[in-house]
């Protein structure tokens, strides 16, 4: 696919469709069921009714990794405000962040955290659009719980709240680390998972830290280098041992989101049809024309226009399926983005 061709993927969508808030409860979102290739279209449900979808022996595979507090509101001397997305640590004592106002910081500048005045950074560097912090204070997860604050989209257009620590982690969510949650994985309540579990339907579950560059815009060097941003997953051995139990039986397997399928494919080999166990890195850039062999099946929310996750979900099903799909979408108001409306898509011969 050429660069040129991203315009393909943008629509307009009006500013009241973005779900700025969560639905009422989880599983209540609305559920759009699409044919994989061909076949049904437009099955239009309730979340909860996905199960009419999934039979015995269907596997699903979640990601479970935790979003962390990792929005931080640094100050100056002289009382300036600075909001910092801290990314990661790069080196000890050495942490590369997103910061808002970053042109009014220099070079040698000192700041601390808003909430506790305890944790001091100077900026040490600038690298493009990051601002890079040095600290002498260890920084880890059991910090940023206590300074930091969940760092919802940018498009919401608001303060986190109590509410948002809640409903912006999955009820199945286990390691902290990510700055962005799996947002398919959003809509099971422990009750829909309990539901699956008397259905012998297997909920599995590996771990990939969503990083920033979920949100980041696509430009000529993603498409030239066929690569993305680089996140970290885990695929336990247990899973691995199961899907391939799957894979050698023909079971469904479905990935619950974008960010699973991304290490779902890392993970397989399609040579010898099987899944590959343990820590991993992946660059995965899937685009339409690209196949998707890992899984039959697909869990996903409505993407932003021109991304990464939309060629993703292209990628698995078929482009032109998918922008009709989001065009009915827009139509008939389902609500879009982190906490929006979802998708299933299914090969049709096989739902």
């Amino acid at each position: 696919m050429e660069f040129q061709d991203l315009s393909d993927f943008d629509f307009e969508l009006p500013e009241d469709q973005i779900a700025k808030f969560p639905a009422e409860k989880r599983d209540k979102s609305r559920l759009l069921v699409l044919g994989r290739t061909r076949g049904f279209l437009k099955e239009e449900t309730e979340f909860s009714k996905i199960l009419n979808y999934l039979r015995e022996g269907d596997i699903l595979v979640a990601n479970a990794t935790r979003v962390s507090k990792r929005r931080v509101f640094l100050v100056t001397k002289t009382g300036r405000r600075h909001e910092a997305m801290f990314l990661s640590e790069t080196e000890p004592g050495i942490w590369k962040t997103l910061t808002r106002n970053s042109k009014k910081l220099k070079l040698g500048d000192k700041v601390s955290d808003e909430a506790t005045g305890k944790f001091l950074f100077t900026v040490g560097r600038k690298e493009e659009e990051f601002t890079i912090f040095q600290t002498e204070t260890t920084l880890d997860e059991n910090s940023f719980e206590i300074i930091g604050r969940t760092p919802i989209p940018p498009y919401f257009k608001r303060e986190s709240t109590s509410e948002d620590d809640i409903r912006y982690q999955t009820v199945y969510s286990k390691n902290l680390g990510s700055v962005a949650a799996p947002t398919a994985g959003l809509h099971f309540t422990p009750e829909l998972l309990q539901e699956l579990k008397n259905r012998n339907i297997e909920f599995l579950k590996l771990e990939l830290k969503v990083g920033y560059g979920t949100f980041q815009s696509l430009n000529e060097d993603h498409f030239a280098d066929k690569k993305l941003h680089e996140e970290e997953f885990d695929l336990p051995s247990e899973t691995a041992d199961l899907l391939n139990s799957a894979k050698k039986n023909g079971k469904r397997i479905i990935s619950v989101g974008t960010t699973t399928l991304r290490a779902l494919e890392s993970a397989y080999d399609p040579n010898s049809k099987t899944f590959r166990s343990g820590e991993g890195k992946t660059r995965l850039f899937l685009q339409p024309e690209d196949s998707i062999l890992s899984c039959e099946g697909l869990i996903t929310n409505f993407h932003l226009p021109q991304s990464s996750l939309l060629l993703l979900v292209s990628a698995f099903s078929e482009k032109e399926k998918i922008l009709n799909a989001y065009k009915f979408a827009i139509e008939h108001k389902f609500r879009f983005f982190s906490y929006g409306d979802s998708m299933l898509i299914l090969d049709p011969e096989k739902v």
